[in-house]
Formats: structure tokens, sequence, C-alpha cells
């Protein structure tokens, strides 16, 4: 990954809800291509970069909605309510990491996918990136 600025910043589409992170904390960026994903995108999977929770500064009122995931975590879907972008998900069983919705970043073009979860889901019109591993579910703690 590389970026000629050490702030990342991103939001909505009505930008309501802005937010920002320093570069050098990204962990990593994924597909997910689970049920809810696409079902909370509209598309074929989610793409997500992994931001420590402590490094992610959020603006705005962020609206969620949680359903339990297909392997019985608690997912907490981000969005702003005025106009419904998706822009921050988490897991409770996880919340030292917060999942920033790459197409929300105000420059994605430095993202680099390391893998793709729930392979066993994706939709024909939208493989998984032969290019990078893929687990069928969510990867093995």
């Amino acid at each position: 990954m590389k970026r000629e600025s050490t702030t990342v910043t991103g939001g909505c589409l009505c930008r309501d809800v802005t937010y920002q992170f320093a570069f050098d904390a990204v962990i990593s960026a994924h597909h997910c291509h689970c049920k809810d994903c696409q079902k909370s995108t509209g598309s074929g999977k989610a793409t997500i970069v992994f931001v420590p929770t402590e490094a992610l500064s959020v603006d705005g009122d962020v609206k969620s909605y949680t359903v339990t995931g297909s392997d019985g975590s608690h997912v907490t879907r981000g969005f702003c309510g005025r106009c419904g972008s998706p822009v921050i998900s988490f897991v409770a069983e996880m919340p030292e990491i917060r999942f920033v919705k790459a197409g929300s970043l105000d420059d994605p073009s430095w993202v680099e996918i390391t893998s793709s979860y729930w392979q066993k889901s994706a939709m024909p019109w939208a493989p998984v990136d032969e290019s990078c591993p893929a687990f069928k579910g969510n990867p093995e703690a």
C-alpha cells in the first residue's frame, strides 16, 4: 500500500458523516462476499479496510443496524441517516477493529486487497479475485 498523505479521509455521499485515520494504522483490506454484505451494499461484495478502532475518528450521526452473521457473530453496519451510504462496520466480538467501506474513502486508489471472505456465497457475476487468497467463510482465528 502506497499513499502520499499520512491521513486518510472519507465519508458518506452527502458528507454528513466523515472520518479520518492515519494511513500507518491500516491493518489490511479484503473483499467480503457474504450474503449480508451483498444485501447491505446492493452489489456482489463489500470491500473493507481494517482499521484499529482507536485510530478512527468519526464526525456526524452514524445510524446503525445489527445482525447475527452467518457464523454467529454480531455485525453492526454504520451508515448515514440522511443519504444511506454505508460507511463503517464492526463485529461485536472484535471491538478493537473497524471495517471502513473502501468506496467511502475520499481516495481509495491505494487500497490493496489481501484476501476474500465468504467465497462460497460469491455470485457468478461478481466472482472472487483469483489473484489473492480466498476463504470459504471467515478466516479461522
